[in-house]
């Protein structure tokens, strides 16, 4: 049996956007479906070689179906896990740019709109220090950790967190629960994409903006290697990579379908781990 470091507890109707501190208090698996999607991710990992790495912590991995938009599918294994996620948790500083040019606190113009794009799709970090820095960066840990939206959860395990600027400044507030720069659970980036689709993060026009930034995948590596056999896919992505740590996350929709991967590794192979997950779990979502 695959360990799995204590499981959602409060996901009910639309799990991914519920944060973990409401009153919800339905398991993942008490819907239709979930237990089985569980036990198959379950098998799918020991398959692939995996499961040493689930029990020593070193892979989290989370797969929400989406097809259902009123009943969720979530399978996971480590999900509340805070491992370091190199770049992936650009997506913070997208949030906060979101938000910021909601509450009038920042213009959109094509500087910072360019600055934005390339942030996620070429994980520029020269890109991503500029936007942090109109952001804000007390302001962006506060976004997440706001009762809207809840990424950051430090009662409940964690979640995504952006305590650094990128490049070889020190950290300016690593996360209460690991002590991380730049964390993640994988089950709290698969509400970020959940929320993303369902529109809930940000005004119309800015979830186009955010839409539009992790589309069209600059960097072919992981999850859109893994999947580059299917050109009918449309895929929103951030990875990130640093050392023996790989992270990637993906909210893919095809063919009626529309589920979100994510993985976080710690190992010289975690990146070739991540490439081979992506079509198994592909096939098991859809």
């Amino acid at each position: 049996m695959i360990l799995r470091i204590f499981q959602c507890d409060a996901l009910a109707t639309l799990l991914c956007l519920a944060p973990l501190g409401a009153e919800a208090t339905v398991s993942t698996h008490d819907s239709p479906g979930d237990t089985d999607l569980q036990h198959r991710l379950d098998q799918l990992l020991e398959a692939e070689g995996l499961g040493p790495a689930i029990r020593q912590g070193d892979l989290a991995v989370s797969l929400l179906v989406l097809d259902d938009p009123g009943r969720p599918r979530l399978a996971q294994v480590n999900g509340h896990r805070m491992m370091y996620a190199a770049s992936l948790p650009k997506i913070a500083i997208l949030l906060g740019a979101a938000v910021a040019l909601d509450e009038g606190r920042l213009e959109l113009d094509p500087e910072l709109e360019q600055d934005i794009q390339d942030m996620i799709r070429y994980s520029c970090n020269a890109c991503s220090n500029r936007v942090l820095e109109q952001v804000g960066r007390d302001q962006g840990l506060e976004i997440l950790q706001a009762p809207r939206f809840g990424l950051y959860d430090q009662a409940h395990g964690g979640g995504l967190w952006l305590g650094k600027a990128y490049g070889p400044s020190p950290a300016y507030q690593r996360d209460p629960v690991a002590g991380l720069s730049h964390g993640a659970t994988t089950f709290q980036i698969a509400r970020f994409y959940c929320g993303l689709e369902q529109g809930e993060w940000a005004s119309a026009e800015q979830t186009r903006l955010m839409r539009k930034a992790m589309s069209n995948p600059g960097i072919g590596h992981k999850f859109v290697k893994g999947l580059a056999g299917h050109d009918e896919l449309q895929i929103l992505r951030k990875s990130g990579t640093w050392r023996d740590f790989h992270a990637d996350s993906a909210l893919v929709e095809v063919g009626g379908h529309t589920y979100v991967m994510v993985a976080l590794a710690r190992n010289a192979q975690g990146s070739d781990w991540l490439e081979r997950l992506a079509e198994p779990l592909h096939q098991l979502a859809t």
